[in-house]
């Protein structure tokens, strides 16, 4: 090869890996935005508390929610017992307490402002309250 031949072949080198460079970071980019479940929404802070004898019940009640995109910051149990799911808005932001409420299927709204100002809604599971199937991994 001549050093012609050579030197055109190290710039279509270089041209190729600057133009996969400058890609590269747009198409990582994208894939976040994408895996993003809620872009641009502010991250609801909530709380899920167990009403139910059902073990783990408020684990999974996170879990699902954090799969959602919601910001699940405390997990515990709490009595009395509740037949029914309650979303309590504690920021005075009904629509957060209306979407984590539809994101659990059926459950009531009700406003109870939290002058700490550290949850925005509070989630007591009720025992009709029914987790989505786990997968499978044998």
């Amino acid at each position: 090869m001549t050093r012609k031949t050579v030197g055109l072949v190290l710039i279509g080198a270089l041209l190729a890996a600057a133009a996969t460079a400058t890609a590269l970071p747009a198409r990582i980019s994208l894939r976040r935005a994408n895996t993003s479940p809620r872009e641009g929404a502010p991250r609801v802070r909530v709380q899920v508390l167990n009403t139910t004898k059902t073990r783990g019940l408020a684990r999974r009640a996170m879990l699902y929610l954090r799969d959602r995109g919601f910001d699940v910051v405390e997990v515990g149990t709490t009595s009395p017992a509740r037949d029914t799911t309650l979303v309590l808005d504690r920021s005075r932001h009904p629509e957060w307490a209306h979407s984590v409420a539809t994101s659990l299927g059926t459950a009531r709204v009700e406003t109870r402002p939290d002058t700490s100002r550290y949850l925005d809604v509070t989630v007591l599971i009720g025992s009709s309250w029914r987790p989505p199937a786990q997968p499978f991994y044998p």
